[in-house]
């Protein structure tokens, strides 16, 4: 009975352990294939996000900072509150030094008290809010613009057209709450060829199932006036179609 048990346990978690495995990998399929970045480009980021996180977590004179790591691209966003001018300027020296990847730094991090857990969930509805308004619009993808939000300062990242880049602060600036928008922008002369090659591909196929659709509705209108006819002069009979 104990072998029969373990079996069954060892199963279960064996199952439990290949659908998380396949959960991720889908997770992380959809995250590149909606990304401007690369796969390898999206490892290196969190390469050095582990980075920077372990540095902050272990270096003792960051101990009474409240540091936050945003990478897009290999750019690094510093936000949150340090105790005094000392640690920032060495924020500003050693975090350049945790990654040999990291190609910018933009310390935004601010002298003060650190940040109440109120204040920090205002910040969190603040980025929520910005995330769904940018579903409201049509000029960039909502998956290519990364938000945070610290001290009702609302920070947006990615790969953007200035067009792209000057919506999405235009909507982040209307939302309640935000005091300012920084946009930490990788700017693009125009968009990828082959994100606009995809796009066009999709609406050919809207466009072919639209014309389907009603090439269809046309057969089935045409049909229900044949039963109309055939009933009319056979009300007894029928139609197999």
């Amino acid at each position: 009975m104990k072998k029969i048990t373990l079996a069954l346990l060892f199963t279960a978690s064996t199952l439990f352990l290949s659908s998380c495995i396949i959960t991720s990998a889908i997770s992380t399929a959809v995250v590149v294939s909606n990304d401007r970045r690369s796969a390898g480009e999206i490892i290196d980021d969190n390469s050095i996000k582990f980075s920077l996180l372990n540095w902050g977590g272990e270096d003792k004179k960051l101990e009474n900072a409240n540091l936050n790591f945003n990478i897009y691209n290999k750019k690094v966003l510093i936000t949150g509150e340090v105790p005094d001018a000392d640690t920032l300027n060495y924020i500003n020296k050693q975090a350049p030094l945790q990654d040999f990847k990291i190609k910018d730094i933009v310390n935004e991090a601010r002298i003060g008290k650190n940040s109440s857990l109120f204040s920090r969930a205002k910040d969190a509805t603040i980025t929520a809010k910005i995330k769904i308004s940018f579903y409201d619009q049509e000029v960039f993808n909502p998956l290519h613009v990364e938000v945070t939000t610290e001290n009702n300062a609302a920070y947006l990242m990615g790969a953007l057209t200035q067009r792209e880049a000057n919506k999405a602060a235009e909507i982040a600036s209307k939302i309640i709450g935000v005091k300012r928008v920084v946009k930490v922008i990788d700017y693009l002369k125009q968009r990828p060829a082959t994100e606009i090659a995809r796009e066009k591909e999709k609406q050919l196929m809207a466009q072919k199932q639209k014309e389907l659709a009603e090439k269809r509705a046309v057969i089935e209108a045409k049909k229900a006036e044949l039963r109309r006819q055939i009933k009319e002069l056979d009300p007894d009979g029928g139609t197999s179609f």
